[in-house]
């Protein structure tokens, strides 16, 4: 009945949180239904009523034809019967799962809710989220019956931003339902969008489990990298040399180190920390990933700042260009961003610190982590921190990082950027 009144658009699916993954969404489904784009962001919305992404990675193009209302008003979404949360799930100071957005968007849903409805989640949890924390929330708010009035799915996001090669419609999408008919009729709602297919969960708690070890998996094997990358340059020897060395071998799994931030990577793992913990478990594994993963800022502070003093610098009369502050290449997300703590172990040295980066915001830089950002840096520089792989980084030519560098200068990158190094410049990568 739902799926019907979807396909007729007699009845709307409604995208709660219009981010990174909410608003890509909500697009590809007003190609095929009526949707309401719903934020708490008056000033984003406007944005997006001018076909403009304030996250800078959907094109004008994607808004065109598209039969969506974008609201922040309560009202508009009582036209919905299909309601897909999709807010972000950060952690707080010590590392705890934060649920105040989802919850507050449980809150949300909860208020315009009516028999008969879906509601679905894609923002990433831990195993039994769905069910036990946000569930009851929606049974308060609309004075409904789990399972009798309503039914509940979790399908979880996989977009990655900043990669244009694999969009929406080319991810393989998990969903679940809390019985077999809801779990029929998400994946008709989002087999109409996803040209991939449908990998239908046995249950919401596998479907949440499965996302949170995505990353975590992830962050595991790129902290493996990072321990390497500290062993091997007591050695004397160039990681991403022994890396591609070892990839010769067709089973061996080539991961990099790096900094490692972000709303999923640098965040999921402590999601499922937090849940394993309350059963009585403390997880190893995980956990010492994680350690190395958000040492790695201090660790390249401090190696930057031995290679100063070697030079016979006193770091407290240096000047340090950090070119990147978005937690990944070719996106304008600052979200989680490690060059931020980066930035943050200079300055505890003295270090006289500037910022640059052509993607991210400015203003937004500045509210987040109280750096601001130059467009046009003015050296000369005693070190120059490649810290994030942009294409406008990569595509720098030798003679303009010379440009900006002073005596005895010191290039560190990060992300292996560059193809040649200037003569006479001291060179160091993870």
């Amino acid at each position: 009945m739902v799926y019907d009144d979807l396909k007729s658009r007699k009845k709307a699916i409604a995208v709660i949180g219009l981010g990174y993954v909410g608003l890509p969404l909500a697009l590809e489904f007003a190609k095929k239904f009526r949707v309401i784009g719903f934020d708490i962001r008056e000033d984003r919305l406007e944005k997006m009523r001018n076909k403009i992404d304030p996250s800078r990675e959907v094109e004008p193009s994607e808004f065109e034809g598209a039969d969506i209302l974008f609201t922040s008003q309560l009202e508009d979404l009582k036209e919905a019967v299909f309601f897909i949360v999709a807010v972000p799930t950060p952690v707080d100071e010590h590392k705890v799962p934060d649920l105040k957005p989802i919850l507050s968007a449980s809150k949300t849903v909860g208020k315009v809710l009516k028999k008969g409805d879906y509601v679905v989640y894609e923002s990433t949890v831990y195993p039994g989220c769905t069910e036990e924390d946000c569930m009851p929330v929606l049974e308060d708010q609309s004075g409904l019956r789990f399972s009798i009035d309503f039914k509940l799915g979790y399908s979880p996001e996989r977009i990655n931003p900043g990669d244009k090669s694999k969009t929406l419609r080319d991810i393989l999408k998990i969903v679940s339902g809390s019985d077999a008919e809801a779990l029929d009729t998400v994946a008709k709602v989002y087999g109409e969008i996803i040209e991939a297919g449908i990998y239908k969960a046995s249950s919401i708690k596998v479907a949440e489990a499965a996302k949170v070890i995505e990353n975590t998996q992830r962050d595991l094997n790129i902290s493996f990298m990072n321990e390497l990358a500290i062993i091997f340059d007591r050695m004397g020897i160039d990681t991403r040399e022994v890396i591609e060395a070892a990839g010769t071998k067709w089973n061996f799994l080539k991961f990099y180190p790096g900094l490692v931030g972000g709303h999923c990577i640098g965040v999921d793992p402590y999601y499922l920390v937090h849940k394993s913990m309350a059963l009585g478990y403390d997880p190893q594994v995980i956990l010492s990933g994680r350690r190395i993963n958000d040492g790695m800022p201090a660790f390249v502070a401090k190696k930057l700042i031995q290679i100063l003093i070697v030079k016979k610098k006193n770091p407290g009369d240096c000047r340090v260009l950090v070119m990147g502050i978005t937690f990944k290449e070719n996106v304008a997300d600052i979200r989680n961003s490690k060059v931020a703590d980066l930035v943050e172990e200079l300055r505890s040295y003295s270090v006289s610190v500037d910022v640059t980066d052509p993607l991210a915001d400015h203003e937004e830089t500045m509210e987040e982590y109280g750096i601001s950002l130059l467009d046009h840096p003015s050296g000369p520089y005693d070190a120059v921190v490649i810290a994030v792989g942009h294409k406008d980084f990569k595509n720098k030519t030798s003679e303009y990082f010379t440009s900006l560098m002073g005596k005895d200068p010191v290039i560190i990158d990060l992300k292996g950027v560059m193809a040649t190094v200037p003569q006479g410049v001291r060179y160091w990568r993870l």
